[in-house]
């Protein structure tokens, strides 16, 4: 339990202390931070709700010059070669207060799974191939702690998973951890998919 306290201690610090303004510089810690292997196993050891989830962003194109490219994969301990999630991140920065990562979405993507330890995998994929999830880009803050935090906008992320008309996604970003609150809404605005009490806390396990 005492670790569930600091990680909510972490949240609460985070979304009170204030925005910074967004450099270069900024947006290659953000890189940093996002790039790598995560986990979830120690949140779910402490509270059956929650799933072990493995997460991994791998940069590719890395001589594009507008912002940086992440391979995103997340997949069960279970199943662990058949990812539930993949996805391809361009995050950029948008203004002198925001970064936005814009989602998208490959055709086939198992074909993919394994790229984040096996690049050649992604050797036929294009930026033209990519379909862009409208509406489900994620603006970040760089906040005086040396933390990203962002959300969707409200309602704009359309969804039809599991009953839902929309979904909402919330991140907190850090050098060691990632927290992520992905959630599906119908279209009383009742949650009718993702985690109810909290976000997924990932924990890096390697850069």
């Amino acid at each position: 339990m005492r670790y569930i306290f600091i990680i909510t201690a972490f949240i609460l610090n985070t979304t009170c202390s204030q925005a910074q303004k967004i450099s270069a510089t900024s947006l290659s810690t953000l890189k940093s931070y996002m790039s790598g292997s995560f986990n979830s196993a120690l949140q779910a050891k402490n509270d059956s709700d929650y799933y072990e989830i493995h997460l991994h962003m791998q940069p590719i194109w890395e001589n594009t010059k507008e912002g940086f490219w992440l391979y995103v994969e997340q997949a069960m301990s279970t199943a662990l070669s058949k990812p539930y999630r993949q996805r391809i991140y361009h995050v950029s920065i948008k203004n002198d207060s925001t970064i936005v990562s814009k989602v998208y979405e490959m055709k086939s993507p198992l074909r993919f799974a394994g790229a984040f330890k096996n690049t050649a995998l992604l050797s036929a994929l294009t930026i033209d191939s990519l379909d862009e999830r409208q509406g489900c880009a994620i603006n970040l803050h760089w906040r005086n702690n040396n933390t990203f935090i962002g959300s969707t906008n409200e309602q704009d992320c359309a969804s039809s998973l599991r009953g839902a008309t929309y979904a909402t996604s919330e991140v907190v970003i850090s050098n060691s951890m990632m927290v992520s609150w992905d959630r599906g809404w119908d279209n009383n605005h009742k949650q009718v998919w993702g985690a109810v009490k909290a976000g997924y806390q990932f924990l890096k396990q390697r850069d």
